[in-house]
């Protein structure tokens, strides 16, 4: 609607040019928002080993560990205090010969996520607990699933594999399965698995539906041990140009059963964001802050470029101002923190 401008006999100055007085309190600055970050949004991701008293620093992701089961628990009760929703999980087998070229370990009952979602649900009953699917910390290749011999994605046995592993979480407890693998097809595979085992209806099905490749997974890379051994992933994850395939990705895995969909990363990509805020309307849609992201605004708060906690918020924001519901972040601890200041 376009106003038409009344000016000050006095001044010459504009009525509707005047603004400042609708944000120069705090409490009016935080009515601006039109949707303020809240502690529900966040979920916070862990990285589980297979050595029970395992408690190691992840030197590229600062305040950042990886936990064996018994340091597991403690740890997220001192988040759950403050106010922790949902985590997401990562297994990280440390265990010399675990891995293998189908990923065996991945769904292992004494395996490192299974274990997890087991132990956190027993104590931590109203925690939501996702559970990211994919191959690439079990391979002994290091791709994110099954390969033919010429070092391509087997796309239909590793959909099917991909699925057997997401029934699984779901039959340990996982309230949500989070497939980041991009193979085509691994949704209506997963969707079907969940409704053939009776578990459709209590697990939710996230898609990271537009996934690109790109240079911000260093640090994950690191602290799950799922470097490739060979190639790169090139042809399974999308290109950082291409908008147009997130767009498809996004629908498609809307039609095969998708209940939520993940952008990621989200910094460079807050296009792809509004895209899916507008052909997902419908449906959550969550950004995942990803750990070259998060190493960034560390090391340059380091270097004093940023204010660590102000540049936190900018960027956070950013994401629900382009239209997601939920995000994925290392920060999330210290937000628990900050919303209660």
């Amino acid at each position: 609607m376009v106003h038409e401008a009344e000016f000050l006999p006095s001044t010459g100055t504009s009525i509707l040019s005047v603004l400042q007085g609708g944000y120069n309190h705090p409490l009016a600055r935080e009515w601006q928002e039109e949707r303020p970050l809240t502690k529900s949004m966040f979920i916070y991701p862990l990285f589980i080993t297979d050595s029970p008293d395992d408690e190691t620093e992840i030197p590229a992701l600062p305040n950042i560990k990886r936990y064996g089961i018994n340091k597991l628990i403690p740890y997220v009760k001192t988040l759950v205090d403050k106010g922790l929703r949902a985590v997401i999980l990562f297994g990280v087998p440390l265990k010399d010969g675990v891995k293998d070229e189908v990923g065996t370990a991945a769904d292992d009952p004494e395996g490192p996520v299974i274990m997890a979602i087991k132990a956190l649900r027993q104590n931590f009953p109203d925690l939501y607990i996702m559970c990211d699917v994919c191959l690439c910390e079990y391979t002994s290749h290091g791709h994110c699933g099954i390969l033919y011999k010429d070092g391509s994605i087997n796309r239909e046995t590793l959909a099917l594999r991909i699925g057997a592993v997401a029934v699984n979480y779901a039959k340990a407890g996982a309230n949500c399965v989070a497939p980041s693998d991009m193979v085509d097809g691994r949704i209506k595979d997963i969707k079907t698995g969940l409704i053939s085992a009776g578990l459709a209806h209590k697990c939710l099905l996230m898609s990271y539906a537009a996934k690109f490749l790109g240079n911000l997974y260093g640090p994950f890379r690191d602290a799950a041990g799922s470097a490739p051994s060979h190639g790169d992933r090139k042809a399974y994850q999308l290109p950082p140009g291409g908008a147009g395939l997130a767009r498809r990705a996004l629908i498609r895995d809307m039609d095969e059963g998708a209940d939520a969909v993940i952008v990621k990363p989200s910094t460079f990509y807050l296009d792809i964001v509004s895209d899916a805020s507008r052909l997902c309307e419908n449906y959550p849609i969550c950004a995942y802050h990803v750990s070259g992201e998060y190493a960034m605004l560390h090391a340059a708060a380091e270097k004093g470029i940023v204010d660590l906690k102000g540049i936190a918020f900018e960027s956070h924001q950013g994401f629900v101002r382009a239209g997601a519901r939920l995000i994925i972040s290392y920060f999330t601890p210290e937000f628990l923190d900050w919303l209660d200041m």
